[in-house]
This record gives structure tokens, C-alpha cells and sequence, in this order.
């Protein structure tokens, strides 16, 4: 992409966002050179059942695995006006000994649908290192901050209070139920296999002469040596395109996580609590140069906004095949498919560099409790006062009257909050001891104890099943 002149269009995905590890499970290279060792598997699990294939031909084949000649098969697919087809002729230039047998029996959704498989399964096992780097950076910011209260919100309105590293667990979660989906998928996926231009093995069957247990074994035995366990029990022509809508979605239910931890930041960031790490450099404005604008947040926001209109297309057109299968999905699934692993990919790089560099700002929050504490705390003010003697509906009077005056000094006139000096001037309220009231701690429940729950009952069995999943960070391109 690099190469191209600059009065073509380059696809962002490529020159801003995704990794190289990405990009090369969804190159041409790796495609075309899975289509070769698929043909090879194919060649020597026939040769292993009785054909004649010498292994001459199987070595020639295995010599040019990986060094195709693209200009000669763009050549090819002009002429034949057929992808699989051209590169049939050009794995045969290349081992002309092999021409004859290579894709024998086969149909071109064998080297198709099987090498989309391979990489997207190769794509949701990257998504899934990427995505365990996220959740344990995560864990050990909630782990840090489990005690530090701060104002939770409900409508975006001051609520009772949590902790900092509780609402982080809150973060992890949805990505842990991510990597859940994630686990599924790679649990669930099956080869395609070996079955022939309608699903029913035909040609494969003529070429065993009516041996139904060599054609059964072929289907077992390229999938083994292709990385699979199993196959699809039954198929058209094609894989049921349901396997690309539930791995599509599944990218999108991180898409979904991911939005909404950057909106959340983006908040805290404008409520000046919390926000991304901000390099010396990076400017956030061309304009006013004071500004911090949370620039990798907003950019996972709009990448995440990308892939949640992707999921729609796989999911059309599983629905849209018709029969054994059409080539209305061959186009769509060219776009879809690859740019949501990309642009999911991009996110969680993102997201790993932000969640590695959160900056929390313990005094700003503290003031931003010392505005609405007073508020929180008239029940247990009530209850102190209560217990002291007073009565309480009397009570729950006076303190409603004293609460509408302070809100009105804060609303109409900007005046901070005054609440607890009129309680304290006010005798009903003369035995309370205002400063054991109003210590936030007692106001943050379990939440600490959750984080610390949290991390051992959930993340802690994650990481001992995918600690070994290691990944770099990927340094940002922008």
C-alpha cells in the first residue's frame, strides 16, 4: 500500500491503525500461500489413500509454497476471469511436474472458504492476546485505586459512591465476557473440509471409486494436517455463512466494550478526574494550546462505531444464500470480514496504550465528593440525630428545608455547597458528630472488597489459562 501513488486511495485501516501482525494474516502472501498448502494437504492425504500421486510431484509442490509469482496470476485471472483458477495455473507453472493433480476433485471453495477459516481463526487468536493485554492492564489499575472513592453516576448525575478501581472492574468485566465469545468461537469453528462442488463429496467419491470410507477419511485427515479437529458435518458448496455473522458479531461485542469504556473516559477526562496519558509533545488543539483533548479515546469510539455497522453485512448475507450457495457474498466478504478483525485489532492496541498510562487526578475527585457528600449524607446524619433523641419525621424535615436552600445557593448563585455548616448551626442536630459522618470510605460499601473478589475469582483462572499469550504493545501510528 505503501508503494501506491498518492492519487489513489489508501485504506486508513493499512497506513493509521492496525498492526503488521494483522495485516499479514489478512495479505495476500499468507492467503494465497494457504491456498498452496492446501492443495498440498489435499494432494497428500489423496496419495496416502491410493492415487496415483507420486511424491515427485508432492515435492515440487512443497518447493513453491510461499513464492508466487502475483503478476503472473493477476495475468491468469484477466484471461479466466477466476481467482482460484488463476492461481491453479500459477502454482503450476511454478511445479510443473504437479500441474495434473493439483486441486484434483476439488471445487475453489476447498482453497476459499477453508483459507478464510484459517485466517480468521488466526485473526481471533491475535484479538484474543490483544484482548488479555487489555484485561489484565485493567485488573492492575483497579487493583491500585480499589480504595480511592469517588462520586459514582447514574444518568450522569452524582449517585452514591463507589471506588475508582470498582468502576474499572466494571470495564474489565465487559471484556472478560468478550474473551468468553471470543474462547466460543475458537472452540466452535470447524473446517470446511473436503466436500466437492454441491457439499456432497461427488467427485471425490469417483475418484475413490465408491469408497465411501476413503472419501470420509480424506475430509478428516486435510483437516488434521490443516490444524483442525473437526469439519463441518454437512455443507452446500460453501461453509454455512452463519460462521462469518457470529465471528463478525463476536468482534463487534468488543466494539461495544471498548466504546463504552473511551465514552466513559471522555467524561471523566471533561470532568477533569481521570484521563489517557498525554505525550510532551502531542498537541490537542491547532488552535488553543491549552487544550488535552482525549484524541486515542475518540479514536477507538470511531473505529468501534466502524465495526458495529460491519456486523451487519455477514449477518445479511448469511441470509441472503440461497440453495447450496451464490457469489453475492465473495465482494462482501472481501470488506467486512478482514477490516473488522483490522479495525478491532487497531482498537485493542489503542486501548492497551491507554490503559498502560492512566493518569487519575485524587484531588480533583475528592472535591468533586465534597460537593455532593453533604447531599449523600443526610441519611446517616438522620439516623445519628435519630438515635441521639430526635424525631425522626421532625427531622426529615428540617433537613429537606435546609437541602432545597443549600441546591438554591449552588444552582442560582454557583456558591459551593453549605449544606453541613446550616445542619451544624441548626439544634436539632446539636449531638452529631459531623466529622465521623462525613468520611467518604463509609459511603464506598463493599466496593474494595468486590475489586479484590473480582480479580481473584475472575481474573485471576483467566490469566493462569491464557497467561502464556504474550503480545507487544503496538506503538501507535498517529
Amino acid at each position: 500500500m505503501k508503494n501506491l501513488p498518492k492519487d489513489r486511495y489508501e485504506n486508513p485501516l493499512i497506513d493509521r491503525y492496525a498492526s503488521a501482525q494483522m495485516l499479514e494474516v489478512f495479505s495476500a502472501q499468507f492467503k494465497f500461500s494457504t491456498w498452496r498448502r492446501l492443495w498440498l494437504a489435499l494432494a497428500e492425504s489423496q496419495r496416502e489413500l491410493g492415487l496415483a500421486i507420486t511424491q515427485k510431484q508432492l515435492s515440487a509442490m512443497r518447493a513453491h509454497l510461499d513464492d508466487i509469482n502475483f503478476t503472473l496470476a493477476a495475468r491468469y485471472e484477466k484471461k479466466f476471469r477466476h481467482d482460484v483458477m488463476a492461481h491453479v495455473y500459477t502454482f503450476g507453472d511454478a511445479a510443473p511436474v504437479a500441474r495434473g493433480i493439483i486441486h484434483l476433485g476439488a471445487t475453489s471453495a476447498f482453497v476459499g472458504d477453508n483459507a478464510d477459516l484459517i485466517q480468521m481463526r488466526k485473526g481471533l487468536e491475535l484479538i484474543r492476546a490483544r484482548l488479555m493485554r487489555v484485561i489484565d492492564l485493567i485488573a492492575k489499575f483497579a487493583k491500585k485505586h480499589k480504595n480511592l472513592p469517588t462520586l459514582g453516576y447514574t444518568h450522569f448525575q452524582p449517585a452514591q459512591l463507589t471506588t475508582v478501581g470498582k468502576r474499572a472492574c466494571l470495564w474489565c468485566y465487559d471484556f472478560v465476557l468478550d474473551l468468553d465469545e471470543i474462547n466460543h468461537r475458537l472452540g466452535t469453528m470447524v473446517f470446511r473440509g473436503v466436500k466437492g462442488t454441491t457439499g456432497t463429496q461427488a467427485s471425490f467419491l469417483q475418484l475413490f471409486s465408491d469408497n465411501h470410507h476413503k472419501v470420509r477419511r480424506l475430509d478428516r485427515m486435510v483437516a488434521r494436517k490443516m490444524g483442525f479437529d473437526k469439519t463441518a458435518p454437512v455443507t452446500g458448496q460453501t461453509y454455512n455463512r452463519k460462521m462469518d455473522a457470529n465471528v463478525v458479531a463476536t468482534l463487534g461485542c468488543i466494539a461495544q466494550s471498548a466504546h463504552k469504556f473511551c465514552n466513559d473516559l471522555r467524561l471523566l477526562a471533561h470532568l477533569k478526574q481521570m484521563e489517557e496519558p498525554f505525550e510532551k509533545t502531542q498537541i490537542g488543539s491547532s488552535a488553543m494550546a491549552y487544550k488535552r483533548n482525549p484524541m486515542r479515546s475518540e479514536r477507538v469510539t470511531s473505529l468501534a462505531r466502524y465495526v458495529l455497522s460491519l456486523t451487519n453485512s455477514p449477518a445479511m448475507t448469511a441470509a441472503e444464500q440461497w440453495f447450496e450457495r451464490t457469489l453475492d457474498d465473495s465482494a462482501n466478504k472481501r470488506l467486512a470480514i478482514p477490516e473488522a478483525f483490522l479495525a478491532i485489532d487497531a482498537i485493542l492496541g489503542i486501548l492497551a496504550n491507554i490503559t498502560d498510562g492512566l493518569v487519575v487526578y485524587p484531588k480533583v475527585i475528592a472535591s468533586a465528593i465534597q460537593a455532593e457528600l453533604p447531599f449523600m449524607a443526610t441519611e446517616n446524619i438522620l439516623m445519628v440525630a435519630v438515635e441521639t433523641g430526635g424525631d425522626r419525621q421532625k427531622l426529615h424535615e428540617v433537613i429537606r428545608r435546609h437541602s432545597h436552600a443549600a441546591a438554591a445557593e449552588i444552582k442560582l448563585h454557583g456558591r459551593p455547597n453549605d449544606l453541613i455548616d446550616r445542619l451544624k448551626k441548626d439544634p436539632a442536630f446539636a449531638n452529631v458528630d459531623f466529622k465521623t459522618v462525613l468520611n467518604p470510605k463509609d459511603y464506598i460499601g463493599r466496593a474494595p472488597q468486590q475489586v479484590d473478589e473480582f480479580l481473584r475469582d475472575v481474573i485471576a483462572p483467566i490469566k493462569r489459562k491464557f497467561g502464556r499469550l504474550k503480545i507487544e504493545d503496538v506503538e501507535l501510528k498517529v
